[in-house]
This record gives structure tokens, C-alpha cells and sequence, in this order.
């Protein structure tokens, strides 16, 4: 049986590499038991926070549910790039993510993030930087 997220669809395979990638400390492609307790942790605590912020129960995160969560999370992101989010990385169509997707989204937004703040250099969310660094901080979270 393959793992699944949720709501009865296959959860995510970029998900599922993301989340290798960043407990496979030894590089092997391989998880030993203490990665995997790792990892299954991780999984577990983004369960809890998922149902903390799916405030209807109905397994899916909405917009207005993924603003909620991400302005607890300190982001200040405007709904027209919230819908962007959910867009971008709603598998399903219809207008919703599931926990994998969940997950996945939150995870390339502080990755992302990571990459913006050393070019954020007063703290104010904005950031002046040549092409070629953008695309060093681009290839940086995509690579």
C-alpha cells in the first residue's frame, strides 16, 4: 500500500524526496532507523500543526485556513500571493492542499525565505540584488 495523505491521493513525491533529502544525513539515498525516527518525527509535527490550522476538519488546507497558518508563523503575505501558494501546489484542483502538499508549500516558503533575508539587509522585506545573485539564491532552494 502506498502512503498517503489524507484525503485518498498518493502523497506528494516531491514531498517525499524533500523530506529524504533532508534527513539522509550520510547522503546515501538510504534512511537508517535514526534517520527515519528523525524523519517520522518531523512528519508527526507537521501533522499536529496541519489539524491546528485545518479549522473545518475537512483534511484540506484552504486559503483562508494557509493564511491563517502562515501569518502565525510570522509571514505577512498578501491573499493574492496565498492564492498563488494554494495554485501552485493544489495536485488535486480544487482549490484546497492536502497535509503532503501542506507540508511541501511551508518548506519551499522558508526555504526560499532563507535564501531572500542575507539580501534583505535592513530587515524590511526588501532586497536589491544583481541577476546572477538571484539566481544563486534561486538554484540555491530548487537544486
Amino acid at each position: 500500500m502506498a502512503l498517503q495523505n489524507g484525503v485518498g491521493t498518493q502523497f506528494n513525491m516531491k514531498t517525499i524526496d524533500l523530506m529524504i533529502c533532508m534527513f539522509d544525513r550520510d547522503g546515501n539515498g538510504n534512511m537508517n532507523m535514526q534517520e527515519f525516527a528523525q524523519l517520522f518525527n518531523y512528519v508527526q509535527q507537521w501533522m499536529a500543526c496541519f489539524k491546528q490550522y485545518d479549522r473545518d476538519g475537512s483534511g484540506t488546507i484552504s486559503c483562508q485556513e494557509l493564511h491563517h497558518a502562515l501569518s502565525s508563523f510570522g509571514f505577512r503575505l498578501s491573499p493574492q500571493f496565498i492564492s498563488l501558494m494554494i495554485r501552485k501546489f493544489d495536485r488535486t484542483r480544487r482549490g484546497q492542499i492536502a497535509f503532503d502538499d501542506f507540508m511541501l508549500a511551508c518548506v519551499c516558503l522558508q526555504n526560499l525565505t532563507n535564501a531572500f533575508m542575507p539580501h534583505d539587509t535592513q530587515r524590511n522585506g526588501h532586497a536589491q540584488f544583481s541577476y546572477e545573485a538571484f539566481l544563486t539564491a534561486a538554484f540555491t532552494v530548487v537544486a
